[in-house]
């Protein structure tokens, strides 16, 4: 059974095993990217996992790709959530007010274009400062977590892919072997690319 191609999940999961670069570095930088990813940096999370992935030589598509996990759909609940746990260490608003409030700021993302970093990242800003340090604290405690659990089964799915492919090749050669829709279906290392729609 083939995976469902329209996933969003299995795009993203591709788009990062058939990247360039070693294991080791894409396993780096798929962790940063998760890291930032849960912390209120919306409008600067692909910059920001470029950056710190440069700084560390990790693999800067593999960082950038993860931001995609804080989207319109995705940020009031995984805001909401961080605040919640970030209140514990600075109390604020209740969490209803703060849920009330993520929504109105996606909706006004909508405004703004994809160059317009500066305005998105205010939207969040301009929700309350108590809000948005305690999202941050949620933020770095859940960003660190899952970046923990990312970084060996990135590290696993990369070298895992790459026997499949080898294997693959040693069976069928440098010929393509294609699903029922004309996409290959084992696409060689290299060819991911990041999946489209979400918040950078």
């Amino acid at each position: 059974m083939q995976p469902p191609h329209h996933s969003w999940f299995y795009r993203a999961m591709r788009s990062v095993v058939t990247l360039h670069g070693s294991p080791e570095a894409i396993a780096l930088g798929t962790a940063i990217g998760v890291f930032i990813a849960f912390t209120p940096t919306v409008g600067f999370q692909m910059a920001l996992g470029a950056f710190f992935a440069t700084l560390v030589g990790a693999n800067r598509p593999a960082a950038m790709i993860p931001a995609w996990i804080t989207n319109p759909l995705t940020i009031p609940p995984v805001f909401a959530f961080t605040y919640w746990l970030g209140s514990f260490i600075w109390p604020g608003p209740s969490v209803d007010e703060v849920y009330r409030r993520l929504v109105i700021a996606v909706r006004n993302l909508s405004h703004y274009g994809f160059h317009e970093i500066h305005k998105q990242f205010a939207e969040f800003f301009l929700i309350g400062v108590d809000i948005y340090v305690a999202m941050f604290i949620g933020g770095v405690i859940v960003g660190g977590v899952c970046a923990a659990v990312s970084y060996p089964l990135t590290l696993w799915a990369v070298r895992r892919y790459r026997l499949l492919w080898e294997a693959h090749r040693a069976r069928h050669g440098d010929s393509d072997h294609h699903d029922g829709a004309g996409r290959p279906d084992v696409p060689p290392p290299g060819s991911g690319t990041p999946p489209p729609g979400g918040q950078g």
